[in-house]
């Protein structure tokens, strides 16, 4: 019998149309601002003959997970900060990202396939300087086609609205300082169960070998109505044993129940109250190979209830 990922799959290939206008997170209370910018000058996104010339024999890019936390990161400089900016200094240098992001969380698929993505602030009651922060990258029109065609026969909607969230750009901004990587930002289709974004990121996998680094962009501890003021407190002990469930659960490869999370009990249900956050964990996972090694970037849990556990599957084996 086919799961209920393959399963919805096929039914939402029925005509259906796909979600068209602005499309935005339903999980931020804040209207989204977007920051205009000049493009003149701008370096612009590879065409696909550039792509097939320039990394068709090149080393398998990795599938990473991040643990974004606090927009404020953006500013700042810790050892999360400082983690994600040494797996960019390391490389391999990708020539695009494709980033799931927990704040693109919408009714069905969609794709932004803009050249110059806006850089959208999902939110609000941050300092002025976080809401005047810019990340000009670039955008990848024909990779955006190109994630449809793989994830056909789903309906996916080419976006030209929505753009960057802090999701993405909070991290990309010390991982790609220069902003000179292509990003295309795919959204997260509320109304689905975890499997089938477990699904679409093994669809999703033979990207890697095109030299797309797949980024997901969430926590795996997001309760926000238990957060802890003081910075130098402690964790709560259910959100540091979820996770450390995680993450050995990561270390022995073992995908079922970090598919069907919510059957992990009561932390579980503490550590995503909302699925949004822990749902981009789901399509690196599903874009995990056999030879992939495990590299734990940074872990801890920050404000007693946000995870920062950022891992990379990396290659071990040459690209095909």
């Amino acid at each position: 019998m086919p799961d209920r990922a393959a399963i919805r799959l096929d039914a939402r290939a029925d005509g259906k149309a796909a979600p068209t206008g602005r499309l935005r997170s339903r999980l931020d209370g804040a209207r989204a601002q977007v920051v205009p910018r000049e493009t003149a000058g701008r370096t612009a996104a590879p065409t696909r003959i550039e792509t097939l010339t320039r990394w068709t024999h090149m080393t398998a890019m990795p599938a990473i997970f991040f643990g974004h936390g606090s927009p404020m990161n953006t500013l700042q400089r810790n050892r999360h900060t400082d983690a994600w900016r040494a797996f960019g200094e390391r490389g391999p240098r990708p020539r695009a990202v494709l980033a799931i992001s927990a704040h693109w969380y919408l009714p069905g698929v969609a794709v932004t396939a803009m050249t110059d993505p806006p850089t959208i602030h999902d939110f609000g009651g941050f300092p002025r300087e976080l809401h005047a922060f810019d990340y000009p990258a670039p955008g990848d029109p024909e990779l955006a086609a190109h994630v449809a065609q793989l994830l056909a026969p789903l309906p996916v909607a080419l976006d030209r609205r929505w753009g960057l969230d802090h999701g993405t750009w909070s991290v990309l901004a010390h991982v790609f300082p220069r902003a000179d990587v292509p990003v295309v930002q795919l959204s997260i289709d509320a109304g689905a169960p975890p499997r089938f974004h477990y699904e679409l990121g093994r669809r999703l996998e033979p990207l890697r070998d095109e030299g797309v680094l797949i980024a997901g962009s969430g926590n795996v501890v997001h309760h926000l109505g238990l957060i802890q003021r003081d910075p130098d407190g402690p964790a709560h002990a259910w959100a540091a044993g979820f996770e450390r469930r995680v993450l050995e659960m990561l270390a022995r490869d073992d995908h079922e129940p970090l598919i069907d999370y919510p059957a992990l009990g009561r932390d579980a249900a503490l550590a995503a109250p909302t699925p949004e956050h822990y749902l981009p964990l789901l399509y690196v996972l599903g874009a995990q190979r056999p030879d992939d090694a495990l590299r734990v970037l940074t872990s801890g849990v920050e404000l007693g209830s946000i995870s920062m556990l950022s891992v990379a599957l990396e290659p071990t084996a040459p690209s095909s």
